[in-house]
């Protein structure tokens, strides 16, 4: 039979360590949750950094086309993409078709 000193010596020896390893746990998801979070805000950082030079480059084109175009009825150097015409099909990748030259003087 184990006496009452060594009973308590178990004890806490068993409280200690179980405390660090639940300390250790709670360090290490803090850890991770703060890794994850810096890399999401360094992430959104770059995506501000991107947008605002696309915008300084859209800016820069603007300016280009504007000497371009500048007195001309139709524009020479388009700023935005025209909207696509062209009805494309996942069914039909290519066009199948037959070219007739015809001959307007017969």
């Amino acid at each position: 039979m184990i006496g009452k000193f060594e009973s308590n010596k178990d004890l806490i020896q068993e409280l200690t360590s179980q405390g660090a390893k639940h300390v250790g746990n709670i360090a290490t998801i803090i850890t991770g949750t703060v890794a994850e979070v810096t890399k999401e805000i360094g992430d959104w950082v770059t995506d501000v950094i991107e947008m605002r030079e696309a915008a300084a480059a859209a800016q820069r084109d603007r300016q280009a086309a504007h000497g371009v175009n500048a007195g001309r009825e139709e524009p020479d150097v388009l700023i935005d993409d025209p909207a696509p015409s062209a009805r494309v099909s996942a069914d039909e990748p290519y066009i199948d078709a037959d070219v007739e030259i015809t001959d307007p003087e017969r």
